[in-house]
């Protein structure tokens, strides 16, 4: 038995927010049923115990959307008893939650503290660039309420970390990015390039980010990163954090690095389950919980198709002297060929642009860690 991440949505595709570029809401748009309704406790019983029975070393329970808090307080309250109730020695248990922070509250707040929820809280900076995506259903900025929400989780001592969509405008505007995250004390940072609607040629959304911009993105937050680690000050920037790893030997937790696709047991509201959270698609769902168990799930036809889908290596790939800390990237931005072959990564000229410009710098990165852990 293996340690079980399960990631899970409990208000399914529902959201308090109209985010310009949310992947979910145009995956839910191409299944049959959009919203999949929010996630009994009955259900939501059925996934921690069959978690637990399949899981060794640690089970891991991570809550998204949509916007998972929609289910309430109430809800996870819930959970925690349930998890107790279905512990079993030896066995960790992990819950985190990642929120647009548009409900949060102190109640919220000193809940998550008091049971060691890992949040990540979603926020693309300061508020010109932030409201630019990020806005409610009246279509109002939402930074002040998502600024309001990192104060609390400050307050009450929440372990948080920030994850900012890149776009096109997003990735040329980094050094104020950067700055304004700095000023505010936050020093754990995921940079996650923004994704285009399934099926739909590239560059056509106004939120667009071209492989140049990313790129030109990549070099520019490491040089930023670069500087305060040569200072003795160290941010945790998630890819470079990777990246870093790779080179040491070591695999990263990353799963968009790892050159293939494993199964990530993605409940939807309903109970289904699916491979991954950008592919909860019909074709690919791979059972009910409850109805399935979640061995039989990893077994499954719709498992095995999926992760074999990542398997191919492009000829370019093959004969490229970074693919070993490349791997091709996440396979949802990889180019899929007329012929379904699944190519390579739309962002590949951005990867070498950076590795070719600053590879040397990164592997120096690495030594200067090291060298600050040993102090």
């Amino acid at each position: 038995m293996p340690a079980v991440n399960i990631l899970i949505k409990p208000a399914s595709s529902a959201c308090n927010m109209q985010c310009a570029y949310c992947f979910y809401q145009d995956v839910a748009a191409n299944r049959e049923m959009a919203f999949e309704g929010m996630l009994s406790l009955e259900r939501m019983e059925k996934v921690i115990s069959s978690g637990m029975e399949y899981a060794e070393g640690i089970c891991s329970f991570a809550f998204q959307g949509g916007e998972p808090t929609l289910a309430g307080l109430d809800f996870y309250r819930s959970v925690v008893e349930i998890q107790k109730r279905y512990a079993r020695p030896g066995v960790q248990i992990h819950n985190a939650i990642q929120t647009n922070g548009y409900c949060i509250d102190e109640e919220w707040a000193a809940f998550l503290a008091e049971n060691h929820f890992l949040v990540g809280l979603s926020l693309d900076g300061p508020a010109d660039l932030h409201n630019l995506n990020r806005r409610d259903h009246q279509g109002k900025g939402t930074f002040n309420r998502v600024l309001h929400a990192a104060k609390l989780f400050d307050r009450y001592h929440v372990d948080y970390n920030i994850l900012c969509v890149v776009t096109g405008k997003n990735a040329r505007s980094i050094g104020q990015i950067y700055s304004f995250y700095k000023k505010q004390g936050f020093r754990w940072l995921q940079f996650i390039p923004c994704l285009e609607p399934l099926e739909q040629e590239r560059g056509k959304e106004k939120y667009h980010l071209s492989s140049q911009a990313y790129g030109e993105f990549l070099i520019r937050i490491f040089d930023l990163w670069f500087a305060d680690l040569r200072q003795g000050e160290y941010i945790s920037i998630r890819h470079l954090d990777n990246w870093m790893s790779i080179l040491l030997g070591e695999c990263p937790e990353a799963c968009n690095m790892m050159g293939r696709c494993s199964v990530q047991f993605v409940v939807e509201g309903d109970g289904g389950v699916y491979p991954c959270d950008f592919y909860v698609l019909d074709q690919w769902r791979m059972g009910t919980v409850g109805e399935t168990t979640f061995a039989e799930m990893q077994e499954s036809e719709a498992a095995r198709k999926f992760v074999e889908a990542s398997f191919r290596v492009p000829e370019k790939c093959r004969v490229c002297h970074l693919y070993g800390i490349c791997r091709n990237g996440c396979r949802r931005d990889r180019v899929v060929l007329e012929d379904g072959l699944v190519d390579r990564n739309f962002y590949c000229e951005a990867y070498q642009s950076f590795f070719s410009a600053r590879g040397r710098q990164l592997e120096q990165a690495v030594q200067m860690i090291l060298q600050m852990q040993r102090r």
